[in-house]
């Protein structure tokens, strides 16, 4: 089972990316859930999304507590909660920034995993240039294909059309291919 815990704020469409990337793991043929958990949340607090994928059904119900990714929506989280904790020492972490992890202060933590699973992706700013918002979590998601290989580009595609039809849809998906090719070329080189 892989298991991927996605941190942001509301409004920030964490919830949305977890279904989104559940919807793409089932083009996959692959077993997915997708869940969020909050509690009284205004725009702008700190919410948690979870989603894991299997080959086989999955009956596990429990928020997760050692991912083998982590896509952060916000990076002013990571100073403000344990967005790492639990995370597998050879797992993924995608953070939306178009700070360096050396000026977002975690160089040292991300240098301890494998030099192709980590990497910085500017999603805010490819949102606001595709789709006119900043709305990072489908563009996240062409990301983490890149880096994680747990699936294709062409399954997020699918699943952010299927969600959001027409302009919507199409914008997303140029947003969400911009950061795959990113992440890919960032990927390539470590």
């Amino acid at each position: 089972m892989f298991q991927i815990r996605i941190h942001g704020r509301g409004g920030q469409g964490v919830v949305t990316g977890a279904e989104l990337l559940s919807a793409a793991a089932f083009h996959e043929g692959i077993h997915a859930q997708a869940f969020p958990s909050f509690g009284s949340e205004r725009m702008g607090a700190p919410v948690v999304s979870y989603c894991r994928m299997d080959d086989k059904e999955i009956r596990l119900r429990e928020p997760i507590s050692a991912p083998d990714a982590l896509i952060i929506l916000d990076p002013t989280l990571l100073q403000s909660i344990d967005v790492f904790n639990g995370v597998d020492p050879q797992g993924f972490i995608l953070v939306n920034s178009q700070r360096s992890f050396e000026e977002l202060g975690i160089a040292d933590f991300v240098a301890s995993f494998p030099a192709d699973h980590v990497c910085v992706v500017g999603a805010t700013e490819l949102a606001l240039k595709h789709v006119g918002r900043p709305v990072p979590n489908a563009v996240l998601l062409g990301g983490f294909a890149a880096i994680s290989g747990q699936i294709r580009f062409e399954s997020v595609e699918k699943a952010i059309g299927e969600k959001f039809p027409g302009d919507v849809g199409a914008a997303n998906v140029a947003a969400a291919r911009e950061a795959f090719e990113i992440a890919n070329t960032a990927s390539r080189a470590a």
